[in-house]
């Protein structure tokens, strides 16, 4: 095996696209990472990760295996995706055997490569021969040989039984990660045309090996209701330990994300409509996105009605990704309960998801013309539909206080049942006009934030405003000219008149001449003098290459100062600042 690594690296594409927009999720990895210590020392018991659709539970495996992957050390990680495609079984257990495989012998040989593409089966078998594991030539002859015979159990019994054989035999520890693993159930079929009903019952097949202490199991699910049914029927409730996935981000994660997504897709916003696009898709990634990356013809996320508008199509608009996303999975949750009754509890559940209700509380609330036990009924269906779940007690129920289901849901359902259309619009401004009122709160969001985006929030700030002084954000500023900002770019490299490249942070170009060249250091240590200097030195090379521009140098350290280095910044008229001073457009 070769010399171990510490340096991230990202073998497994992850889904997400671009890895810095996994923002969030420190408490999950943080109780993630306590149990993967475990696993060492034999105490990680298997655990199941549950949560809807577009709630994170795949960024969150993936990075996990890039992590153990990357590390090199004492876990060897498996990923395993079980796609909504229905296939026949002994070409799943080939699938299944060729991933876990390759990724094994990827992982041996630092070879990414085969995490994307997987090996034949010729190809593990020769490795096998060749040297260690030998193990592997035996699995890819009795698969071989178990397929000409037809014994397609057995071939399956290899594939899922190799984690746990070859943590035993070569004394590692494997983790298994499986997501969306109640489609198991679904999607293998044992005839070969895929015709016949698949075979419900292949998730007991990991009846004992989930309870493997070498080779403990990470699974996830995207469908709770389904997924518990599965588990509680196939692997009995004890032997996955659940944790619940919300998919909400706290308000200043959901800030970052907003941050995050406009910078990595060009899209233009203020650090006001930032925060009313986090506020309006309530911190929830996936929503997030999707008003970000909108096809809306007339977006405009610079300006409130923009943001306004831009959340409303996301959705109303049945071609839009959001309301496509959901309409999938609402089609297929509530397929067995389709009625009036029924949409009419759901909703009333969802508006009122703070407090639990009886069957027979509904039926009187909502004056509904049928029995408690019919009430009841549709209830449970619900529940193990995954949009709403169980109360306190056996006959208590409760919405799920999904905000972006529930918008989702007013859309549906709110005019077949009230007889009037949602106003949601109006139910933005209601909630950006509180959003507005509280100031401070605004100002303490993007502060906690400074760490992370301080370039593209100073830049954002410097392309949203008009005809401002630069002392409105740096202390010691001598000019006081108002600035006309026309041109705004960040990390532009310039060359020195010696050949040498150099890079500013954030650069900006005003009509009357003048140029900000901004240095931003995020850390939390504080700025010497060296950093200052080196500075000094860049915007004299920048305005030795372009004499004809006014410089006006800054710089932010989120961290703050030296004495020498402030002393420095004073005398050579460099504007200094610890934070970005939030000012409200008039």
């Amino acid at each position: 095996m070769k010399e171990k690594s510490t340096e991230m690296r990202y073998p497994l594409p992850e889904r997400i696209g671009d890895p810095d927009l996994l923002v969030g999720r420190e408490k999950e990895f943080r109780l993630l990472g306590q149990w993967l210590d475990l696993i060492p020392k034999r105490l990680g018991k298997s655990r199941v990760l549950l949560g809807r659709r577009k709630s994170g539970k795949t960024a969150i495996v993936q990075r996990i295996f890039n992590r153990l992957w990357s590390e090199n050390r004492n876990i060897i990680p498996f990923y395993f995706s079980i796609r909504e495609k229905k296939i026949w079984y002994p070409e799943f257990a080939i699938e299944y055997y060729r991933a876990f495989a390759s990724q094994y012998i990827s992982f041996l040989e630092r070879d990414e490569r085969l995490v994307r593409n997987p090996l034949s089966l010729d190809k593990i078998r020769e490795y096998g021969i060749s040297g260690s594991p030998d193990i592997l030539a035996e699995d890819v002859d009795m698969l071989l040989w178990n397929r000409d015979r037809e014994m397609h159990d057995s071939m399956w019994e290899i594939a899922y039984t190799a984690p746990e054989r070859f943590a035993g035999v070569y004394d590692q520890r494997i983790l298994v990660i499986i997501d969306e693993f109640q489609n198991i159930t679904q999607y293998i079929c044992r005839d070969k045309r895929c015709k016949e009903k698949p075979d419900e019952t292949l998730a007991g097949s990991f009846h004992d090996v989930v309870e493997s202490k070498i080779a403990p199991m990470l699974v996830t699910g995207s469908y709770v209701g389904w997924l518990i049914t599965v588990i509680n029927k196939y692997l009995e409730a004890g032997r996955l330990k659940r944790y619940f996935i919300n998919p909400y981000l706290t308000p200043e994660q959901g800030l970052q994300a907003v941050y995050g997504y406009a910078e990595s897709f060009g899209a233009p916003v203020t650090n006001e409509t930032a925060d009313q696009i986090n506020s309006l898709c309530m911190s929830d990634p996936f929503f997030i996105s999707c008003v970000i990356q909108s096809d809306f013809e007339e977006r405009d996320l610079t300006t409130r009605q923009g943001v306004v508008d831009t959340v409303n199509y996301e959705i109303t608009d049945e071609n839009s990704e959001m309301s496509m996303t959901w309409g999938e999975y609402i089609e297929l949750t509530l397929k067995k309960v389709n009625d009036r009754n029924a949409k009419k509890m759901l909703l009333h559940l969802c508006k009122y998801s703070d407090r639990e209700w009886t069957p027979r509380e509904l039926r009187d609330e909502l004056e509904l013309e049928t029995d408690e036990k019919e009430v009841r009924e549709k209830l449970e269906i619900m529940v193990k539909a995954d949009v709403i779940k169980k109360g306190t007690a056996d006959i208590d129920y409760r919405g799920l206080g999904d905000g972006t289901l529930n918008l989702i849901l007013r859309k549906r359902f709110e005019k077949e049942i009230r007889e009037f259309a949602p106003d949601l619009k109006k139910d933005f401004n209601a909630e950006l006009d509180r959003l507005k009122a509280d100031k401070k709160s605004l100002q303490g969001r993007l502060g906690n934030l400074i760490g992370k985006f301080a370039e593209f929030q100073l830049f954002t700030e410097f392309r949203s405003r008009k005809r401002f002084s630069l002392s409105a954000y740096f202390n010691g500023v001598k000019d006081r000219k108002k600035l006309n900002i026309t041109d705004v770019r960040m990390r532009e490299k310039f060359q020195r008149k010696d050949g040498k490249e150099m890079e500013t942070d954030v650069l900006a170009e005003s009509d009357c001449g003048r140029t900000v060249i901004a240095e931003v250091k995020k850390t939390k240590e504080k700025t010497g003098l060296r950093a200052v200097r080196d500075f000094r030195e860049k915007t004299e090379a920048y305005s030795e290459r372009f004499p004809k521009k006014k410089i006006l140098p800054v710089f932010l350290s989120v961290g703050g100062f030296t004495r020498g280095a402030m002393k420095f910044c004073k005398e050579k008229g460099i504007g200094t600042a610890v934070e970005i001073r939030y000012f409200q457009k008039k």
